[in-house]
């Protein structure tokens, strides 16, 4: 397996080579996103990882320019946790996100899981499909937003990632302690009524007739699917 390790930082990036190749991946290390940018589109890769903040192209804008020709999956690095980074860096494509400092056990942990799914799913997706079309809801992944016909449905950021999440994953249901983990990566801490509040919020906003749900549905005593009809 071929992976790519896009970061300035001369120490993260040989930490973070070092690992992967005592994992038994060949690794790509580049110290900036031009360079990142000319070994994806002159070697086969199976996986990405990218840092945020770099020098001559940075993260976000090498992200979206692979995503353009490759579909392998990306996790993104960054310093910053907000809530709207995270957001676009999932519009733009990316599959997994981990903010700094990071346990290097959890990152190989991901990259493992990422390469797993890429296997059975992103095989599958055509290049373009930046688009999830369920019922009468599109969501747009570059745009980071949903719609229905010409509305815009106005979703925060947590919204947003829950539905995108089951939408990606339509009739499976899942508990509030998996969406929670989900969307929020907080292994140690689960909010239950966190979950129900943001659901409750969602169907307002996305159905037509909220106390008969057509796409947000509750399985009492499991949790919630988002119903592909």
């Amino acid at each position: 397996m071929n992976i790519l390790v896009a970061e300035d930082e001369t120490d993260i990036r040989n930490l973070l080579k070092l690992n992967l190749e005592q994992e038994g991946y060949h690794v790509y290390p580049a110290a900036d996103g031009l360079e990142a940018l000319d070994m994806a589109e002159n070697n086969r890769l199976d996986l990405a990882i990218l840092d945020v903040m770099m020098p001559k192209l940075d993260g976000f804008n090498l992200l979206r320019r692979i995503r353009e020709q490759y579909k392998f999956p990306i996790i993104l690095l960054t310093a910053r946790g907000d809530d709207m980074d995270k957001v676009l860096g999932l519009g733009l494509g990316a599959d997994d996100y981990l903010v700094k400092p990071f346990s290097m056990a959890e990152l190989m942990a991901r990259v493992a899981a990422q390469l797993r799914r890429s296997k059975e799913y992103y095989r599958q997706v055509p290049l373009d499909d930046h688009k999830i079309s369920l019922g009468d809801l599109v969501l747009d992944k570059k745009g980071c937003c949903v719609c229905r016909g010409d509305l815009t449905i106005e979703l925060n950021a947590k919204e947003y990632l829950i539905l995108k999440y089951l939408m990606e994953n339509p009739n499976r249901v899942f508990t509030k302690k998996q969406l929670y983990h989900a969307v929020w990566d907080e292994d140690l801490y689960y909010d239950d009524n966190t979950i129900m509040v943001h659901i409750s919020h969602i169907r307002n906003k996305i159905e037509k007739d909220p106390r008969n749900p057509a796409h947000l549905i509750t399985i009492r005593g499991l949790g919630y699917k988002f119903q592909s009809r």
